[in-house]
């Protein structure tokens, strides 16, 4: 757990259109074949909304763990590992790589294959394959639904709540109900919520930026310490500084001052957790699957958060 977390009441966020789509789900879930749910890579379990599993509970499931290209691909073979030993499908996407979210219709298929059996059987073949995408915030559904087509045709954009309603979304003998991100009520611990804020699940306006990037350092450093000493050129011992003091040493390391010398801690804050979005930290995940050991030779993995 981090040394210094968000507020709870800081990182609540549960807008009204969010209960509505969780409503929403219940009615139409009963119209879908099947259930592809989109987590972020570097937090598969914190980008596992509860809700909906409970909500989809009884239909095929598929599990993309997107932006896998951002997340510690040794992490993420382990995160593949522990779904599909549960019996899931899972599989890692780019969805923002041209072409790579047609990998998932392999997989859709072979999650309905009783289905589709029926189907062949009542010489329905060709029929559609009617498809719910779920997920957080700001986790790439609406990016892996546009490369899946091929063209644009659901919103999408890098902050949470873009997608407002539901879409029904036609590519080939496919209907994908795009669904609003959404995320639930409580969340189970203060490090899912400080998770899901890092990665940019909460919007921005309602957390304060200083607090956000003492928690992602308090975070990072357990995990990766040799990524943040070589990405903002510190001094080992800087590891044993105190968040918001380190923090305050990134700022100063880049020159990040105001009048009377002192360092300007909510740019430093801004640049911290931009970068950390924007992976210039390298890849790397915040979260290892439960009761599986680490990869062998990770020597910043073996300390967890």
């Amino acid at each position: 757990m981090s040394e210094t977390i968000i507020n709870r009441r800081q990182i609540h966020w549960f807008p009204g259109h969010m209960a509505k789509t969780l409503r929403l789900m219940e009615t139409e879930i009963r119209h879908v074949d099947c259930v592809l749910q989109v987590l972020d890579a570097r937090i598969p379990l914190s980008s596992l909304n509860p809700e909906i599993e409970r909500i989809t509970a009884g239909k095929p499931h598929l599990y993309v763990l997107n932006k896998a290209d951002l997340a510690d691909p040794a992490i993420t073979r382990q995160w593949l590992e522990y779904f599909r030993s549960a019996g899931e499908g899972c599989l890692p996407m780019d969805s923002k790589q041209k072409g790579r979210a047609n990998a998932v219709r392999a997989p859709i298929e072979q999650e309905l294959a009783a289905l589709m059996e029926r189907r062949r059987a009542k010489g329905m073949v060709g029929a559609r394959i009617r498809v719910m995408v779920v997920g957080i915030p700001n986790v790439g559904k609406s990016t892996f639904i546009n490369s899946f087509a091929g063209t644009t045709r659901a919103k999408a954009a890098n902050k949470p709540g873009v997608t407002r309603g539901k879409q029904w979304i036609t590519v080939g003998n496919y209907d994908l109900m795009d669904m609003p991100g959404v995320l639930w009520k409580k969340f189970d611990s203060l490090e899912t919520a400080a998770n899901l804020a890092f990665i940019g699940s909460i919007r921005d306006d309602i957390l304060d930026v200083e607090e956000l990037a003492c928690g992602l350092l308090s975070s990072v450093r357990g995990i990766y310490p040799q990524r943040l000493l070589e990405r903002y050129k510190l001094p080992a011992d800087a590891l044993e500084l105190a968040p918001y003091d380190l923090l305050l040493a990134i700022g100063a390391k880049r020159g990040m001052l105001v009048s009377g010398g002192e360092v300007d801690a909510e740019r430093a804050a801004r640049t911290v957790v931009g970068e950390f979005r924007a992976s210039k930290w390298g890849r790397l995940s915040l979260e290892r699957p439960p009761q599986l050991p680490q990869p062998e030779g990770d020597e910043d993995a073996e300390k967890d958060s």
